[in-house]
């Protein structure tokens, strides 16, 4: 008897948008592109931060972006190409529990045959 191998880690990205139609169009591209499996739009967000020396606060819309360790890297690669910042957000923390099923639905999704 074999044991099985470790499941591909499966992580939670965010990525702010200037605006919804920004991130309405880097959500589907994500999903379309099989980098994400599923990403939220979370609308009403405000944001304060230091930028060339000046304390910032703008209005933005967070992305919650389901994916996996494998594919972190691209999807920050494509993030950078699409996204109007100089400097786009994009932080992403792995998933230590979930419902087992979804996580799997991540994986399936987003999984090297699709390319």
């Amino acid at each position: 008897m074999g044991t099985r191998p470790d499941p591909e880690p499966v992580y939670l990205s965010y990525c702010t948008c200037p605006d919804a139609k920004t991130a309405q169009s880097l959500a589907k591209t994500l999903v379309a592109e099989h980098l994400a499996a599923c990403v939220n739009v979370l609308p009403g967000l405000v944001s304060v931060y230091r930028w060339q020396a000046r304390i910032e606060t703008d209005a933005e819309v967070l992305l919650l972006i389901k994916t996996t360790k494998a594919r972190v890297a691209a999807l920050a690669a494509r993030i950078e190409t699409l996204h109007p910042y100089d400097v786009p957000e994009v932080i992403s923390h792995p998933i230590t529990a979930g419902n087992t099923h979804y996580l799997d639905w991540v994986r399936q999704c987003t999984a090297n045959n699709h390319l």
